[in-house]
């Protein structure tokens, strides 16, 4: 026995060293679950799979998990917390560092319920949706995807108060005329809302318009409009309100893809994927798109110059991401887009060229995060303009009058400090700032001169501070920006057709904008609120308006160095109904509005208008938003504004007409949405959209009234399988012919002016894929 006992020990002293050096390696998995603001989420189930190994935790107060001693070096982890959309994540352990490894998750968790979805553009901090004070629309992506319309700026007019200058889409408009309206703050082509993505203006700084195709459609993760003044905080080109795009971000390997092909001969293919490896992140989305398009004039007006607005386009976005910490990231993202038009007849044509690049730093830093952007561009613009002769009533002869080139440059940036005191107060400075270069370089070929350069520099400096501040029942939100902006090197050269040069030098001039707002929101119970703002915003001229003169038709339209800005002051007040039984969300906000020097094209003759500051313009109304979910899968959506936007005042020049009294050029009195949707893809998903617009004016006299129209869309699908879509989407199925513009023209037969119509019927076929799939 004793002899037994001896090898026993021996043997155990042998071998135990060598079961320690062959014993596989121990894995641990361990991270940190925040919510959407970076707050961390405290007691959310973490489930760790591994092959036939199922193992769970929950998250401390720290949002900290951690599974140790795991015999297995991949699997997913998968997160669940009350009012948060669950998300699974792949994980991979790194190689060992001799017998054990580990890997550290970074999990956010994004809001389930409509209550909880989070707005950023209205405090330039996250807020949840039914916090804030203001009128404000938040679409997801099944919002996006459910919509029949193929483009962005199309699937936005379901959002009322929402428009573009002449009623016009993107599939056919000029890129010049694609301003966007709120709040029938309209007019002319230049934007008086603010359009961002990745928190970078989208909105052409020359122009003042937008180029809806710069961000491919499956990149879009969501969209949020902010209507109202919101100078406060973004400046300049907010003064009507913020459009704010959300670009996708990847947490894990994924690939999204939508293609289809209509009438009009109108193919279009978007595409993003994007993945995660280690601490990178890195994805790219193309969209290419065209169309023969469609005349724009009725029949009875047309001629033999006449021919279809058609359009290509093709855009590239790449995006690259790092984080370094536990709580920061940087991020660089390059862009470049390409479109060319035909406008309508066979010499009117316009093509683009934009190239961007950006960058941005996010940090936390405990209670504080700091966050910093940097961006340039450069663009290329170019236009041919023609005259139009009608012989016997028809529109048989062309001239071509200039070809415009129009080079810009931009560049800026801005940094931004918040900082959290607990959960009750949220307090934000920071300031940008941006330079655009920019010029109209014209070969005329008619009229006493043969060449026309105008162009300048616009500089612009903002610093803005806000506090957020929640006690009870209590929002309190007061911000305010000072804006310091510089027109300068302004110039106009001349050179007649016998080459003598005329050179117009323009005064360097600045001005200081300030822009206070105060927002109250007061909650009266779990589900209702009332809210109440009051707040200044402006506009400062843009080098097209100051700088360009352009032309439409018969009608030439001057530039005017003399321009000064917009200033709004406006008040709202309203009452919000969110998540009530999970079933109604409900919000209606009544608002007024009024500018001094609002820039406006003012008649001087049939075929001659320039850009005036008219002297006071008021716009009052209201604004009515409602979701209504009665069982699942199904949602009904409606929306209503009514807008009375007029001039008060105008300080009529010798020999003009007195405009006061009159309505705002483009802006109607009442448009009213609807949509209908069934969305369970694995079986069915159906949408139908219904949108009413009522009279406006396209001009300062109100001579040219554009008819009320009202259009219906519908989409319909299912999925073959969890990864694939198929559907058919028809925008316009009634195939409604309304009018979009009207002009002068120079007939001496007397030919009623030229009307415009908006796009008829498109039916269109597509298939969507997914990986991962995404359930809607």
């Amino acid at each position: 026995m004793r002899h037994l006992l001896k090898f026993l020990w021996f043997s155990a002293l042998t071998l135990l060293p060598l079961m320690a050096q062959t014993a596989p390696p121990a894995f641990s998995v361990d991270g940190i679950v925040r919510d959407a603001t970076g707050a961390a989420v405290q007691n959310a189930t973490v489930r760790l799979q591994s092959g036939p190994l199922i193992a769970t935790s929950r998250t401390d107060a720290a949002g900290h998990f951690a599974f140790n001693h795991i015999a297995a070096d991949s699997g997913t982890v998968e997160v669940t917390a009350d009012g948060f959309v669950a998300v699974a994540r792949p994980w991979t352990a790194e190689p060992p560092q001799g017998r054990t490894a580990s890997t550290h998750l970074e999990i956010v968790l994004q809001p389930a319920s409509t209550r909880e979805q989070v707005m950023v553009s209205a405090a330039r901090t996250e807020v949840r949706l039914a916090e804030t004070p203001g009128s404000s629309v938040l679409l997801s992506e099944t919002d996006l995807t459910a919509s029949p319309a193929l483009r962005i700026d199309d699937v936005l007019r379901e959002v009322p108060g929402f428009s573009l200058f002449r009623r016009s889409s993107s599939r056919s408009a000029n890129a010049s005329s694609q301003g966007v309206s709120l709040r029938g703050l309209g007019g002319t082509a230049a934007s008086r809302a603010l359009i961002l993505a990745d928190g970078i203006s989208l909105v052409d700084p020359f122009g003042g318009w937008v180029y809806w195709d710069r961000i491919p459609r499956t990149a879009v993760s969501s969209v949020e409009v902010v209507r109202g003044g919101a100078s406060n905080l973004y400046g300049s080109d907010a003064m009507g309100g913020v459009v704010q795009v959300f670009v996708r971000e990847p947490e894990a390997p994924a690939f999204s893809l939508e293609t289809s092909g209509g009438n009009e001969n109108t193919p279009e293919l978007s595409l993003w994927a994007g993945s995660r490896s280690g601490k990178w992140d890195y994805s790219a989305a193309t969209e290419m798109y065209r169309s023969d398009g469609f005349i724009l004039v009725p029949v009875s007006q047309g001629g033999s110059v006449d021919t279809p607005a058609n359009a290509e386009d093709a855009t590239v976005i790449a995006r690259l991401g790092r984080q370094f910490g536990t709580n920061g990231k940087i991020f660089a993202r390059g862009n470049f887009l390409t479109e060319f038009r035909h406008n309508g007849t066979v010499i009117q044509t316009n093509d683009t060229q934009i190239g961007e690049g950006a960058g941005g730093l996010d940090k936390q830093f405990g209670k504080d995060m700091l966050s910093v952007r940097l961006y340039g561009s450069a663009e290329a613009y170019y236009q041919k303009n023609s005259s139009v002769t009608s012989v016997n009533h028809q529109r048989d002869t062309e001239t071509l009058t200039s070809i415009q080139h129009v080079p810009e440059q931009v560049a800026g940036g801005g940094a931004q400090w918040t900082h959290f005191l607990g959960s009750s107060q949220t307090l934000i400075g920071g300031m940008d700032l941006s330079e655009v270069i920019g010029a109209s370089n014209d070969s005329l070929f008619s009229g006493p001169n043969k060449n026309r350069f105008g162009g300048g520099r616009q500089r612009t400096l903002g610093w803005f501070g806000e506090d957020v501040f929640r006690h009870g029942p209590w929002t309190v939100m007061l911000a305010a920006r000072v804006d310091d902006w510089n027109n300068f090197n302004g110039h106009l050269i001349t050179i007649a057709t016998d080459g003598t040069p005329t050179v117009t030098l323009y005064p360097s001039r600045s001005e200081l904008a300030f822009s206070p707002r105060l927002s109250i929101l007061r909650q009266l119970s779990q589900y209702v609120s009332l809210t109440v703002s009051g707040y200044r915003a402006f506009r400062a001229p843009t080098l097209n308006e100051l700088y360009r003169t352009f032309r439409v038709g018969s009608v030439t339209t001057l530039n005017n160095p003399d321009l000064k800005a917009e200033h709004l002051t406006g008040a709202e007040a309203g009452i919000n109904i969110t998540g009530w039984n999970r079933k109604l969300d409900l919000r209606a906000t009544g608002f007024s509005s009024d500018i001094v020097n609002p820039v406006e094209n003012v008649t001087i003759s049939q075929t001659q208008r320039q850009k005036e500051n008219l002297g006071r313009v008021r716009s009052r109304g209201v604004e009515l938003d409602a979701v209504l979910r009665p069982v699942r899968d199904f949602q009904i959506t409606a929306g209503y504004a009514y807008t009375a936007a007029s001039v008060v005042s105008y300080p009529v020049p010798p020999g003009g007409i007195d405009l006061t009294g009159l309505d705002v050029p483009q802006v109607p009195r009442n448009v009213f949405t609807w949509e209908a949707r069934y969305w369970n893809p694995s079986r069915l998903f159906a949408s139908v959209q219904g949108r009413f617009v009522s009279r406006a004016f396209d001009d300062d006299q109100n001579q040219f009234q554009l008819g009320r129209f009202y259009t219906m869309s519908f989409q319909v699908g299912r999925e073959l399988t969890r990864n694939v879509e198929i559907f058919a989407a028809a925008e316009n199925f009634t195939n409604q012919r309304y009018q979009v513009a009207k002009t002068p023209v120079s007939d001496p037969n007397g030919l009623s002016p030229l009307v415009n119509l908006g796009p008829p019927i498109l039916v269109r076929v597509g298939l969507r894929l997914n990986f991962p799939s995404v359930r809607k």
